[in-house]
């Protein structure tokens, strides 16, 4: 069964008839071609799938996109401002932040909203918000950094 939905994704407004039980993932891959959201384990445990719904992170592998009728979505690829990049992006480049660069949109998008709700978090504070995020190459140590770093800047 399909149903009509309305939301906003990366500030543009889109209107997408979904089967019920699709995901937001699959909507924002395959509908809406925007593959910087990636899907690691399909279970909500590695968080590469992690988009901001109405500004807080949210699994897009669990959430089925009929669920987000009427809210606001941003993608990694909503981030940057006017081909700008965002200052996390920046200090995830300059500090090396990035290997593979698999966990990287998750990391960027939980380290924004936590930004986004404390100016200068702690290590602490920076360490539970990305805890739910697993990165297989870095060591985490300068995704903190660069979350700290951004919230500096």
């Amino acid at each position: 069964m399909k149903k009509e939905i309305e939301l906003s994704v990366n500030g543009s407004p889109y209107r997408l008839s979904v089967e019920t039980g699709r995901t937001l993932l699959e909507v924002l891959r395959e509908d809406l071609g925007l593959t910087g959201t990636k899907e690691g384990c399909a279970s909500g445990e590695c968080g590469a799938c992690t988009v901001l719904l109405d500004g807080e992170p949210v699994r897009s592998c669990l959430t089925l996109a009929v669920d987000v009728r009427g809210q606001k979505v941003v993608t990694i690829e909503g981030v940057a401002k006017n081909r700008k990049p965002h200052k996390l992006q920046k200090t995830f480049i300059d500090l090396g932040a990035i290997q593979c660069g698999f966990c990287t949109p998750g990391m960027i998008l939980v380290g924004k909203a936590l930004l986004d709700k404390t100016s200068e978090p702690t290590e602490q504070e920076i360490r539970k918000t990305i805890s739910g995020n697993l990165c297989r190459c870095t060591g985490y140590a300068k995704i903190v950094k660069a979350i700290k770093a951004a919230s500096r800047s």
